[in-house]
């Protein structure tokens, strides 16, 4: 009786045994199912838009600042030291090439002149009367040949005399407009002393920057347009010289133009905002600027992938108020992420609520 009751227990135990065995193999494969599921649904970001990359006409174009300049400008002073005996300076008034400015004191020197003069006529008869002895072998060579060098070092100390008799009169070297003028009657002025700048006006250029990536495109010849403040008219130029070096701090290339419309309204000095043609392209790759994601030295954008994102790095190229182009990372077909870019990680499910 004895052995059989303990049998009965040990069949007891053994079955409840196998009962809490599976009991507990089920529990845990319940909650790895859960533990599942709830990563499952933790890597799902939802309600984001997307966007199909395609490709889209541009017309490749920046825009940048320039500055207005004198086709020419030049900062008139006297090559001489002297006394200001007379000024003729219209101050803000167009003049023309050649008329005189400003004349500086030279009594002194025109007194030399007329002492050199009467040497001359003097030294000419010496030498007619030493030729005509020298035709009846009444003098000799050498004295002949003494007289004549002494008509020429008198010729020529009349045309150096001459030539600092001009250097008193100072005159407009080119048409244009004076500006203001920085000397007086009676001043004493020296090669040092700045007098009055003048600037060509019937012409005017125009200087500004662009980026160097853009440097092989600024061709002699090539077309620009600006606009200024305070005036409503387009106005349009030609490249004519490009810098012969980069930039170093800005990597920017400075180009010159020549402003080939009226000027009216232009004034050298004004600020220009520049529109630049580069040209245009069928095959332009253009997605909004909110898909981007900078990055120190790159850019990325998230493509979406059989419903996974990843990142991807791209090169941008023309920039626009709200898109951008991408040059290089893209094809045409892509999907992208364009909002709720904040919630997304790599290699998260994505579900979007629109694509565009």
């Amino acid at each position: 009786m004895i052995k059989k009751h303990i049998l009965i227990l040990l069949i007891s135990i053994l079955a409840i045994a196998t009962v809490l065995y599976f009991a507990l193999v089920s529990g845990n494969d319940e909650a790895k199912g859960k533990n599942i599921n709830n990563k499952s649904f933790s890597n799902l970001v939802g309600n984001l838009e997307g966007l199909i990359v395609k490709t889209s006409a541009l017309e490749e174009n920046i825009e940048v600042s320039g500055t207005i300049i004198p086709y020419d400008e030049t900062i008139i002073m006297s090559e001489v030291s002297g006394k200001i005996v007379n000024i003729n300076l219209a101050e803000g008034k167009l003049v023309k090439k050649g008329t005189l400015l400003l004349k500086l004191f030279d009594e002194d020197l025109q007194a030399q002149l007329k002492i050199f003069e009467v040497q001359l006529e003097i030294a000419k008869n010496n030498e007619q009367r030493m030729k005509t002895l020298f035709n009846v072998k009444g003098t000799s060579q050498q004295e002949y040949d003494a007289s004549l060098l002494q008509v020429s070092n008198l010729k020529a100390q009349i045309e150096i005399l001459k030539v600092n008799i001009g250097k008193t009169e100072i005159k407009a070297p080119y048409d244009g407009m004076l500006g203001l003028k920085k000397i007086s009657v009676g001043q004493y002025i020296t090669p040092a002393t700045q007098i009055v700048t003048i600037r060509a006006v019937n012409k005017l250029k125009i200087d500004f920057s662009i980026p160097e990536r853009y440097g092989s495109k600024m061709i002699d010849g090539s077309k620009i347009i600006f606009t200024v403040s305070g005036n409503d008219k387009i106005f349009e130029a030609s490249v004519i010289a490009n810098e012969s070096s980069i930039e170093s701090d800005s990597r920017n290339l400075k180009v010159r133009a020549i402003i080939s419309d009226k000027l009216d309204g232009l004034i050298p000095g004004a600020f220009a905002k520049v529109t630049v043609n580069l040209g245009n392209t069928d095959k332009a790759l253009m997605i909004p600027t909110s898909a981007i994601i900078p990055e120190a030295n790159t850019k990325k954008v998230f493509v979406v992938k059989n419903g996974i994102a990843k990142y991807v790095v791209i090169k941008t190229g023309v920039r626009r108020a709200d898109a951008i182009e991408v040059l290089s990372g893209l094809n045409e077909g892509d999907t992208i992420i364009v909002s709720g870019i904040l919630f997304v990680k790599p290699k998260s499910s994505i579900k979007f609520s629109k694509v565009s």
